[in-house]
């Protein structure tokens, strides 16, 4: 049996595309050619491979276990060479003209707001495009390139082509309105007790993590849009949650929030990401941008090993 020959990049991409777009017409119509250039590549990369990478013995074309462990292979490669012509062009193109942020809305405001004000004296030319979101909406913007780089929770599953450095936590604990029937308790608070009472929950608007739910305990619960609803309810008393110690502190020290004493615990760590599409090189400012989360790691420990999601 001979070797196998050398693939081109342009066969690899067109296999991937295959797969992707579900068959030789989609995969024609995403790359603009035609169904019969594409099965004529995809019969040449077998050809150099010396092995049948798809199945077309049905209505659509379906991986071989061989196809199926080179697929990995082929997408690897690209997303390097990707990577690799990203950062050429941001080294010959110089400073960007913008930069886009995603943020997770757990991310504390005072340090984001430090390094924004930075980034405006190191970078007065450079555009800022700041998005907030929460769960999985952060890393599905990075994915659609509609932000360069995104500061994240932990979610699972992540994408292979992000990638992501941790950099801390956010400590987050239940609270409930004094007034709240939760907050009259004495000790303990059992958790079917818990599950009694609505739950307000900050909702996921993407589709990597949609109808999964993280840390939902209560039987009912109440989905919202945005942090600061969810802030402003617990403070009138329809419900209880987990909210940043940070941004409720000064209700705790006034009064107006106290924290619930639950059996699962009174804290938890919710970690912290940088992420960035492995194969988009950041430019000179997206990378300054990225280490100044880096930076914060002294006053941000690493989070712990065992951590719980939002709720």
């Amino acid at each position: 049996m001979r070797d196998p020959g050398l693939p081109s990049l342009d066969q690899l991409r067109v296999f991937i595309a295959v797969i992707d777009h579900g068959g030789f017409a989609h995969a024609a119509r995403a790359l603009h050619r035609t169904q019969s250039v594409i099965s004529y590549t995809i019969a040449n990369l077998e050809e150099q491979l010396n092995i049948e990478l798809l199945d077309r013995s049905k209505r659509k074309p379906v991986l071989t276990e061989a196809g199926k462990a080179l697929l990995a292979d082929a997408r690897a490669v690209s997303l390097k060479v990707d990577g690799m012509r990203s950062r050429a062009k941001a080294l010959s193109a110089g400073l960007e003209a913008e930069v886009s942020l995603v943020v997770d809305v757990m991310f504390p405001a005072c340090a984001l707001v430090k390094i924004l004000h930075a980034f405006q004296h190191e970078f007065p030319t450079v555009s800022m495009r700041l998005r907030m979101e929460a769960l999985g909406a952060v890393t599905e913007l990075v994915m659609e390139r509609a932000c360069h780089i995104g500061i994240s929770g932990w979610m699972p599953g992540m994408p292979e082509t992000i990638e992501r450095r941790s950099f801390g936590f956010v400590t987050m604990v239940p609270v409930a309105s004094p007034l709240h029937p939760l907050a009259k308790i004495e000790g303990k608070i059992p958790t079917a007790l818990l599950r009694e009472h609505i739950q307000l929950v900050v909702t996921d608007r993407s589709k990597l993590t949609a109808g999964q739910d993280f840390g939902v305990q209560a039987l009912r619960d109440w989905r919202l849009g945005d942090l600061g609803s969810k802030h402003n309810l617990l403070r009138s008393g329809i419900g209880w949650g987990n909210m940043p110690l940070e941004l409720i502190q000064e209700d705790l020290e006034r009064g107006r929030l106290v924290r619930l004493d639950i059996n699962d615990g009174n804290s938890f760590s919710f970690p912290l990401y940088v992420i960035h599409r492995g194969d988009e090189e950041p430019g000179p400012a997206g990378k300054w941008l990225m280490q100044q989360f880096f930076d914060l790691e002294p006053s941000m420990p690493a989070a712990s090993e065992h951590v719980k999601r939002l709720g």
